[in-house]
Formats: structure tokens, sequence, C-alpha cells
């Protein structure tokens, strides 16, 4: 089921950074208004402004952050994927969060411009 969606831009530019597995939850990550962290056995992921990344922290800056208008119940399937197929078919390198009621997609600041293009193409809709 292809779903139209309703989907905002959340201001400012985000990191995607990597710690060793088992860090310490990072201060630094925490002071957003939007941040994410998760660990697994092999490493500690931390998603923040860019700008809050301590020099010497392996990242990857230059991303942009565009929010799927939610909530949605976890028995809507397909969600997610409606968004990013047509990111997929544009060749549209994307870093996903998903929170309890929705998702967040970053793209690559350079790639905005014809994501927005492919995202409008596809049915859903900027607000």
């Amino acid at each position: 089921m292809q779903h139209k969606l309703k989907f905002s831009r959340v201001s400012g530019a985000f990191a995607v950074c990597r710690l060793p597995a088992k860090s310490a939850v990072p201060d630094w990550g925490l002071r957003a208004e939007i941040f994410s962290v998760v660990s697994t056995a092999d490493e500690v992921s931390v998603v923040c402004p860019q700008a809050q990344v301590p020099s010497g922290v392996k990242h990857e800056q230059g991303w942009t952050c565009l929010k799927i208008e939610g909530p949605f119940p976890f028995s809507q399937t397909g969600v997610l994927s409606s968004f990013l197929q047509p990111l997929a078919e544009q060749a549209i390198s994307i870093f996903a969060l998903s929170t309890f009621d929705t998702d967040y997609v970053l793209v690559k600041q350079e790639s905005l411009e014809k994501a927005l293009a492919a995202l409008r193409a596809a049915g859903h809709e900027q607000i």
C-alpha cells in the first residue's frame, strides 16, 4: 500500500556519530530538541546537531532532517517504505530514525532539493 504522507523539515544541520561499543552516552549528544542514541554490541551511534560534535569524534556531518507527520499506529504497515521508495529510486542515501509516534529521515544537504522533488512527485506533501 502506497501512503500519501505529510512531512516537514526540521531546522538545523545534523551529524551521525560512531563511538566505540560500550561507550557511555555522551552529554554533548543529548543537548538538542532532536537527538538519537543507539547502543549495540558493536557500536554506539549518536545523531545530533553537527555543531555539538566534539573534535576527534568519528562522524559524518551535513545531514538535514525530514519529519514524517504522525502519529501512526504500529498496526499500520508500509509508512516508512512509502516515504523511502521515491528516495531510493533517485539513489538518495538516507539515515532513518523511528520513534513511538513517527519516523524521521535524514538526507545529505546536497541531496535535499532532489529528495524534496522526488517526495512531491510521489504525492507526499511538505508542510
